[in-house]
């Protein structure tokens, strides 16, 4: 504790008192500046990954009963995606489109970002967007990390192709005072253990948003990430009558300020 007599120890106290609260504030609001309105309760984000078949002949139909928003994380997954009794036909995403529902990108061949350059992944984000133009759908702004492998050129290169957010895994609710919206955490339902996709749901509290990452339902093309069909619609059930509000991720921009995109030009290979 300072001496009283000291001449200029109360003053110099008191500056660091105040300098220490003024950073704690700044610190604070950084996190508060990300967000447009105060996070409800019981907010969850949907999102398909691969372009399964079955997005479109089961996924869809239910959450159109259920009048829920989600996004389809689309590619073309190589070597079988000419076979259509396991993915989607680009006529198929183009219904998913006109539906209502968000058409976001999974890079073309579903190739791991943190294995390509930067003008790579540049050219398998221009491959979808061109697909998507040439089939009616809007320019994907939001991105899902193929098997959920990040690299730091991403958080360049996303925002330079006009993208806002981007899902990975990790088994966590979505933050937004403190998450990096291109690093947006999600639950995988993939799987038979009902009470461990409940619990996650049941996070979407105290501004916190669950982001639930589903495959096929079931997966044709790798059953080892299928979500049982009747256990799909339960949780459906369940976030319906628990009143949950289930929106595609586009719809985090209600919530979440995100960066305008610049006018820096595209990496050069």
């Amino acid at each position: 504790m300072l001496p009283a007599s000291h001449p200029h120890g109360l003053r110099d106290y008191a500056c660091q008192v105040l300098l220490l609260a003024v950073l704690c504030l700044v610190a604070i609001s950084a996190g508060a500046q990300q967000l447009r309105r105060a996070v409800p309760d019981k907010l969850v984000v949907l999102t398909f990954d691969d372009a399964a078949v079955t997005h479109a002949t089961y996924v869809a139909p239910l959450l159109k009963k259920y009048g829920f928003g989600a996004t389809f994380y689309v590619c073309e997954f190589r070597p079988d995606f000419a076979d259509k009794t396991k993915y989607m036909s680009w006529a198929q995403i183009a219904d998913l489109h006109r539906q209502g529902f968000e058409i976001g990108s999974h890079t073309l061949t579903h190739k791991h970002v943190n294995k390509m350059s930067a003008p790579e992944l540049v050219a398998e984000l221009d491959s979808i967007e061109s697909r998507c133009a040439a089939n009616g759908i809007s320019k994907p702004t939001t991105f899902a990390y193929p098997a959920y492998d990040t690299h730091p050129i991403a958080f360049t290169v996303l925002p330079q192709q006009g993208y806002q957010f981007a899902r990975v895994g990790g088994d966590k609710p979505y933050d937004p005072a403190t998450d990096n919206p291109l690093l947006i955490p999600s639950f995988t339902t993939t799987g038979t253990d009902k009470q461990r996709v409940l619990t996650a749901i049941q996070q979407a509290v105290g501004g916190k948003i669950v982001v639930l990452t589903v495959h096929g339902v079931p997966d044709y093309a790798h059953d080892w990430v299928t979500t049982p069909p009747a256990l799909f619609e339960e949780y459906l059930r369940y976030l319906h009558d628990n009143k949950y509000e289930v929106i595609a991720l586009r719809d985090l921009k209600k919530y979440v300020r995100v960066p305008t995109p610049t006018a820096a030009s595209k990496p050069k290979s």
